[in-house]
């Protein structure tokens, strides 16, 4: 952006118990001319400066409330360096010019009820992986995964997640930039141009979402100021035991400004047609976890805040894009899922099924002559 007629980078960061913020990277040698930080009365620290050139690498120096310093990412950023660094980069995306304006008319004019949905879930890492192991980047998935899909008449492809994630092996389930292409699967254009040649070819893109945890890692969003900043205040409702992760605190507004902004900047940007949420049942029982819990104010297990975080969800996507799939990855029986937010439904347009495959395959494994002893695997999720 311009200002006082120079043309540079504005930084900000919400880090309202911070003592102190400074910008630093390779156009401050690191350490050596950190660029001092300004908090403004909401807790965000900004900064404009000239400096910053496309490609290079920067970070947070952030002094904690308790006076220890700390490198952090930048929770905003769109594309961070190659695993296992954490800095973020500086990249301009150009705008794209797509062109699949006809799809999206389709999508807006018949939506998705009224069709069959096949769905080809997908983890971008290891369909298929080049010879010397790594992964495909989304450039080569797209000569040889859309063909396929094609072929064997998929309507929707479904991706675990793709924001960036210090850990292959988590297949991405533990997120540290909200915002960020994973650079492991190519440049956030190349995705850009996946999606592009899926809707050119009748199919549209599902990805998976996590707003219910995040990676414990301390580079990344934990403790960001040195105090509960996303997570929860109360250690126990803050500490997934069970997935040595971290968990959004839902009720404060600028986790869910947060969260809810990732969402519709990922749907905007990529033209996405659905989301699938990621661990429903996480965010809406306070006894989900392995660990301690304390009952809620009425003395049972709902989680209010994740409870009201996701009819908010709902809410927002819909009225800015009713024609994208809302889809949540849950099992349980105790809240009503779809439906609704007046009738006291979350407002989701789909449940995620976890049995039907597992159900399915067992079914066809075994020997025929036993079969009919198990056909309610077949029939379970139709009650």
């Amino acid at each position: 952006e311009e200002v006082d007629g120079k043309s540079g980078y504005s930084f900000r960061v919400w880090a309202p118990n911070a003592q102190s913020v400074h910008l630093i990277g390779d156009f401050t040698n690191w350490y050596e001319n950190q660029i001092p930080m300004i908090r403004n009365e909401a807790g965000v620290w900004e900064v404009f400066t000239d400096l910053p050139k496309e490609g290079d690498i920067y970070k947070y120096n952030i002094k904690r409330s308790s006076g220890q310093e700390i490198l952090k990412i930048d929770p905003l950023a769109i594309y961070f360096e190659e695993r296992p660094g954490t800095g973020a980069v500086i990249r301009t995306i150009p705008e794209k010019k797509w062109k699949d304006g006809l799809w999206l008319a389709r999508r807006k004019r018949w939506g998705f009820f009224s069709r069959p949905v096949n769905i080809y879930e997908v983890h971008a890492g290891s369909w298929k992986r080049n010879e010397d192991g790594s992964s495909y980047s989304f450039a080569q998935l797209k000569e040889e995964l859309i063909p396929y899909l094609v072929e064997m008449n998929y309507t929707h492809v479904e991706f675990m997640p793709l924001m960036a994630h210090p850990l292959g092996l988590s297949w991405g389930y533990q997120l540290m930039g909200y915002f960020a292409f994973e650079h492991t699967y190519g440049t956030p254009e190349e995705f850009q141009d996946f999606v592009e040649e899926c809707h050119l070819n009748n199919i549209g893109v599902i990805v998976d979402w996590v707003p219910g945890h995040f990676t414990i890692n301390d580079d990344a969003l934990a403790y960001y100021d040195g105090t509960p900043t996303f997570e929860y205040q109360d250690h126990d409702r803050a500490h997934n035991y069970g997935w040595g992760a971290l968990n959004f605190d839902l009720g404060k507004n600028q986790v869910q400004s947060f969260l809810i902004s990732s969402i519709k900047f990922w749907i905007d940007f990529y033209h996405l047609d659905g989301i699938r949420v990621d661990a429903v049942s996480n965010m809406l029982y306070l006894d989900y976890d392995s660990g301690p819990w304390q009952p809620n104010k009425d003395g049972g297990n709902r989680n209010y805040e994740g409870y009201y975080f996701l009819q908010r969800l709902n809410t927002v996507i819909k009225l800015a894009h009713p024609d994208v799939m809302m889809i949540a990855e849950e099992s349980s029986s105790g809240t009503k899922i779809t439906g609704m937010r007046e009738l006291g439904g979350l407002g989701f347009d789909y449940k995620w099924n976890m049995g039907w495959m597992n159900d399915i395959l067992r079914f066809y494994e075994e020997d025929p002559i036993y079969r009919k002893y198990d056909f309610n695997l077949v029939t379970f999720s139709f009650m």
